[in-house]
């Protein structure tokens, strides 16, 4: 069967008020950038419910359906077959070619759904569903009526034209991302943070990202290793804009001049500093990361205290419940897991005390902080002027 249109369904659009339309708008906007990469002449608009995408003569259709399985918001990609005469004997005959085509004589259990959108159409639902299911069932003995468990569900959509689909694509859900605001990802090279970005942006949320890189002792393949991540997690978020910050000359310190198994806590408060800064430049209303309670030790509870005290926009984390399974499931599925495993550490890695403090307090470690050279924040100024922006498409 070659297809020439699809039906995009949502599912928690469709319980918004009378403000739909802002997601609406925001999903035909991300399905118009992803498939403008497909080919051009792809026609998007909104229907009763529904997105209808009409599809230009030539298109690949296996990349178009890989792109709209990408954005979120899509709850489901079908396939359909476009009947532009809503007169039922018509109807009637499209659909059983539309079944013709797509099974042949095969001996399939089949149960007939449809949905009258137009509600000024003469004959109701249940009736449709009826007089078709005879249709078929004496224009094709080979078929079988299934009510309950059938093998096939054939669709039959009677809006401005009428639709027949039967293959139902599940897509990723979530809200379309530049619904709901825009966030700052500290983006390192592990597992986590990427399926973070990914997660929070299924909550339609824009991302841009900072990466903290800590010359020489972390390598220039340790940069493009996170890039490559960003650029995979793109796919998903839409464009990211990279923040790459120079944080050798502020990690030194806090190596020379603090107590050794407070290191990873107070270097991730000054990451949370610097985060910030560029999260109130970029127009974002909170930080993302990619902790999750208790994995390390600068994930406990009082770690975790510690680091949010020196914010003062919220700090999300999508993954603060999920098991490391769940993460690498999550990794797997996008497709980062393999770069994340790359054996190039970043910053938070490679200067790892080996019994870190758990159970931190604030003010002891507010007390550490004092003993920092008083370039401390000369330092953090250099950090932020000397930011690098990669814009990730």
């Amino acid at each position: 069967m070659t297809y020439s249109a699809f039906l995009i369904k949502y599912s928690e659009i469709g319980i918004k008020g009378k403000n739909r339309y802002v997601f609406e708008e925001a999903l035909c906007a991300r399905i118009n950038e992803n498939l403008s990469r497909v080919a051009e002449g792809f026609k998007v608009e909104r229907e009763q419910g529904r997105i209808f995408l009409s599809c230009p003569e030539e298109f690949d259709y296996d990349r178009t359906v890989r792109e709209l399985k990408k954005i979120f918001g899509v709850w489901a990609i079908c396939p359909v077959k476009v009947i532009p005469d809503n007169d039922f004997e018509v109807i009637k005959k499209n659909v059983g070619d539309y079944v013709a085509e797509v099974y042949g004589d095969k001996e399939i259990t089949f149960k007939v759904e449809a949905r009258r959108a137009d509600k000024r159409y003469p004959i109701e639902s249940p009736q449709i569903c009826s007089d078709m299911g005879a249709y078929l069932l004496e224009r094709f003995p080979n078929l079988k009526v299934d009510v309950r468990e059938p093998q096939v569900r054939i669709h039959v959509e009677i809006r401005n034209n009428a639709y027949v689909f039967s293959e139902i694509i599940p897509g990723p859900g979530g809200m379309p991302v530049g619904a709901n605001g825009r966030a700052m990802l500290l983006l390192s090279g592990g597992i986590d943070s990427p399926v973070a970005g990914y997660m929070i942006a299924k909550r339609g949320v824009t991302v841009d990202a900072v990466y903290f890189h800590a010359p020489p002792y972390t390598s220039e393949r340790a940069l493009q290793k996170v890039i490559d991540l960003a650029q995979i997690i793109s796919a998903y978020t839409g464009p990211i804009r990279l923040h790459v910050v120079n944080f050798t000359d502020i990690q030194l310190d806090i190596i020379e001049k603090c107590p050794r198994d407070e290191l990873t806590i107070i270097m991730r408060r000054y990451m949370m500093r610097l985060a910030e800064h560029f999260a109130r430049e970029c127009g974002s209303l909170g930080l993302v990361t990619g902790e999750s309670i208790g994995q390390v030790a600068s994930q406990t509870m009082q770690s975790l205290n510690c680091t949010n005290a020196v914010c003062k926009m919220p700090v999300f984390r999508p993954l603060i419940a999920f098991d490391k399974d769940d993460i690498i499931a999550i990794s797997e599925k996008i497709g980062s897991y393999e770069t994340s495993v790359l054996p190039f550490e970043d910053c938070c890695t490679i200067f790892v005390a080996k019994h870190p403090v758990t159970k931190p307090e604030i003010a002891q470690i507010e007390k550490s902080e004092t003993l920092l050279s008083e370039k401390i924040d000369e330092m953090v100024q250099t950090a932020l002027d000397t930011r690098e922006v990669i814009h990730i498409k």
